[in-house]
């Protein structure tokens, strides 16, 4: 129940947010992209256990707040398994970015930013039929999801961008449209 409580109050607080930022949207080109990633990692609190990282799909779209702080509605999507269960995590939340372009005398071709993702892991664990352990294993774990990003993008074209985003959770490369 928590879960879902804390899911229901970022979806909220994402629609606000979508409605509020329409009106900051040009600041320097940040703002209303759409960034596809795709990566390695996974959020360790469901996946430390297992030795190894885990490819990533992840997906934001940002809306303008200021100059250059953006905020983004982002759902991540990864699994993994063993002979026992199947496990997918969904995190789910909101990310802000501050754009270190003026700060750094960018070029007009690139971004550079960090960020910091708040959210929630919905986790879904399919056991086996033939497995009798202990089945509530996952369920004692904490939902928060965070995670602390740094990162760059070039634009090929006004619209069209490729990025690189190094965190602390779920590192990924990508595509941005602007």
């Amino acid at each position: 129940m928590k879960a879902f409580t804390l899911t229901v109050a970022l979806i909220l607080m994402t629609l606000g947010t979508n409605l509020s930022a329409q009106k900051y949207s040009n600041y320097d080109g940040h703002g209303h992209t759409l960034n596809i990633g795709l990566g390695i990692g996974g959020y360790s609190g469901y996946y430390g256990y297992i030795g190894h990282t885990l490819p990533v799909l992840n997906v934001n779209y940002e809306f303008g707040v200021t100059k250059n702080f953006t905020l983004a509605p982002f759902i991540t999507l990864y699994s993994y398994s063993d002979p026992n269960y199947i496990t997918y995590v969904t995190p789910v939340g909101v990310k802000g970015t501050f754009y270190l372009d003026q700060l750094l005398h960018a070029g007009r071709n690139w971004n550079f930013y960090v960020a910091g993702s708040l959210g929630a892991a919905i986790v879904t664990t399919t056991w086996n039929d033939n497995y009798y352990g202990d089945r509530s294993y996952y369920r004692s774990v904490d939902p928060l999801y965070l995670d602390f990003h740094v990162g760059a993008e070039y634009l090929f074209t006004r619209n069209v961008g490729a990025f690189v985003d190094l965190s602390t959770g779920i590192s990924t490369i990508g595509i941005a449209i602007h």
